[in-house]
C-alpha cells in the first residue's frame, strides 16, 4: 500500500501492534517462488534488531524489523496459490523465529530477538510453532478447500497425524547417532590413536543403530554439518531442541487446549519468557521461567509416540 519500499509486488510489509494498538515491530513477508531472483528453501533473518542506542531522536527504542522468505507456488491466473501441508509447516516453522524477533522486550540490540539465543535454543519457537499445525482445531480452521470451503476430512487429519509418528523410534536413533559421533570426534578422538575416526562412527553405530553399519560406511566424508557448517561439538542441539519445544507444547496441552482463556494465559507466558528475552538471559533460565521446572523429554517420546502405553 505504499507505507514501505518493498523488493517485489508480491511482498506484504505489515505493521504489528500490541493490544492497545501501539506498534511493537515491522514483518516483511515474501510468500512466493521466483526461481531468477532468490534461492529455493525458506528462512526468516532480521533487517533491523530492537535497540535502545540506535533509537531515532524522540523515540525511547529502535523497534525490530523482520523478513521472512519462502518459495511457495505463486498464483496463475484465476488460481489461486495452495500450499501443501510441508509448505503450511514451513511458514509456522520460520515465524517462530520471526516472532522470537519481534516480540522481544531486551533494549540491548546485541541481545535482542534472535541475535546471540545460545545454539541450544535457536530452533525453540520455531519447532514449537510446528505443533499448532497438528492441532485439531487450528488445521481446521485453515485446511478448507479453496472452491466448496470443505474442511478436510477426519480420515485425512488421521493420516497426518499417523504420518508424524511412522518411524519415529528409527529417526530419532538416526540423530542421536549424528550426536553422539560429533561429540566423541570433538571431545575425545586423538589424531593418531588407536582409533581412526571411522572407527569412532562404527562403535557409535553398534549402539544406535538396528541394523548393523556396513564397514566400508564413509558417511563421515560428507557429513558436513560438524566439520564445516557450523555444528562442531553442536550437533546435539537439533533433538534438544525437540525436547524444549515439545515441553514447551506441553504446558499448552496441561492448561487444555480447547480451554481458549487457558491458552492465551500460557501463550502470554510463553511470549513474555521465551519470545522476549532474546539472548539476554541463558536459555535454560528462560525455559525454567516459562514452564517452572527444567525440561523433560516425556513430552517428545509421546508426541512421537514412543512412551510405552501404561497399564
Amino acid at each position: 500500500d505504499g507505507v514501505a519500499p518493498v523488493w517485489n509486488s508480491d511482498v506484504k510489509f505489515y505493521r504489528v501492534k500490541d493490544s492497545s494498538g501501539k506498534p511493537i515491530a515491522y514483518f516483511y513477508f515474501d510468500p512466493y517462488s521466483r526461481p531468477s531472483e532468490k534461492k529455493g528453501g525458506a528462512w526468516m533473518d532480521e533487517v533491523v534488531s530492537r535497540s535502545r542506542v540506535m533509537a531515532q531522536k524522540g523515540s525511547s527504542v529502535r523497534l525490530p524489523v523482520a523478513h521472512m522468505v519462502c518459495n511457495q507456488t505463486p498464483p496463475v491466473g484465476d488460481k489461486p496459490s495452495l500450499m501443501t501441508f510441508r509448505e503450511v509447516e514451513t511458514v509456522f516453522h520460520e515465524f517462530g523465529h520471526a516472532l522470537q524477533h519481534m516480540l522481544t522486550k531486551e533494549d540491548e540490540g546485541l541481545v535482542a530477538g534472535i541475535r546471540n539465543v545460545e545454539w541450544d535454543a535457536v530452533e525453540l519457537p520455531s519447532q514449537f510453532m510446528e505443533n499448532w499445525c497438528y492441532h485439531r482445531v487450528t488445521l481446521m480452521s485453515i485446511a478448507k478447500h479453496y472452491q466448496t470451503g470443505e474442511t478436510l476430512p477426519e480420515e485425512v487429519y488421521k493420516k497426518l497425524l499417523a504420518a508424524r509418528t511412522f518411524r519415529a523410534g528409527s529417526l530419532s536413533l538416526r540423530q542421536l547417532k549424528f550426536a553422539t559421533i560429533d561429540l566423541e570426534l570433538h571431545t575425545k578422538y586423538m589424531p593418531g590413536g588407536t582409533e581412526s575416526i571411522y572407527d569412532v562412527d562404527q562403535r557409535v553405530s553398534v549402539k544406535t543403530q538396528v541394523i548393523p553399519p556396513l564397514p566400508e560406511d564413509r558417511f563421515l566424508c560428507s557429513f558436513s554439518h560438524i566439520f564445516a557448517g557450523g555444528y562442531a561439538a553442536g550437533y546435539y542441539s537439533y533433538k534438544w531442541a525437540e525436547v524444549l519445544s515439545a515441553d514447551a507444547f506441553s504446558a499448552f496441552e496441561d492448561a487444555g487446549l480447547d480451554d481458549i482463556k487457558a491458552v492465551k494465559e500460557t501463550g502470554q507466558r510463553f511470549r513474555n519468557t521465551v519470545l522476549a528475552l532474546g539472548g539476554g538471559k541463558a536459555p535454560l533460565e528462560v525455559f525454567v521461567e516459562f514452564r517452572g521446572r527444567e525440561p523433560s523429554p516425556e513430552p517428545l517420546l509421546r508426541h512421537n509416540g514412543l512412551l510405552a502405553a501404561s497399564a
